[in-house]
């Protein structure tokens, strides 16, 4: 590594230490957003019963749409650059657990019904390292959520290997994914920002 190089890396580790104020604000209300629309979709799933790959896979982008613009807004009041470059090495290095994300979902997405379980598990699992690998850049408790979501996902595959089954009821996926990607994210949205001033 020459020395241009290990400049711009300094440079990239002073900006994200000097910014982690303005991300832990600007991970406050996606993780509300999140937690909100995840909580509402879950409860609407159970009882409309629509496709669950299609339905979730719709929420997602929902929620990303709504990240996008709070994170953006949230660099414009603060006069920051959007799409920085400390802001790129997030995206970048969670980018290939979404890569694998999307493809599973529009390989699965055609098929009917047994695949629901599975998908939550497997994006639990993708979700999870993503956010561990954003928290290195990020508030700490993105890490933590982050395992709780692998652990979910693999507790959830555990119990479906110990009792042999590879689907569950449809109210349950949903119920699933409304507590880790809606209740627990709420849960994090509201822990006050005191007790992450020192992350």
């Amino acid at each position: 590594m020459n020395s241009h190089q290990l400049e711009d890396n300094l440079q990239v580790i002073r900006t994200l230490m000097e910014r982690s104020a303005l991300y832990q604000r600007a991970v406050r209300p996606v993780l509300l957003l999140a937690g909100g629309v995840g909580t509402a979709a879950a409860v609407a799933g159970i009882f409309l019963k629509p496709p669950f790959v299609v339905y979730w896979a719709t929420i997602a982008v929902v929620v990303l749409a709504g990240a996008f613009y709070l994170t953006r807004r949230q660099a414009l009041k603060d006069g920051e650059a959007f799409w920085s470059p400390p802001a790129r090495r997030v995206a970048v290095a969670m980018l290939p657990m979404m890569v694998i994300g999307l493809v599973i979902t529009t390989m699965i997405a055609p098929t009917e019904g047994g695949v629901e379980i599975p998908c939550v598990y497997i994006w639990l699992m993708l979700y999870g390292c993503a956010l561990h690998t954003a928290g290195m850049f990020a508030p700490t408790k993105l890490r933590l959520l982050g395992w709780l979501c692998v652990g979910g996902g693999l507790a959830l595959l555990m119990i479906l290997a110990i009792s042999g089954r590879s689907s569950a009821p449809d109210w349950c996926a949903h119920a699933t994914m409304g507590t880790f990607f809606g209740l627990l994210h709420l849960v994090f949205g509201l822990i006050p920002a005191r007790t992450t001033a020192k992350e």
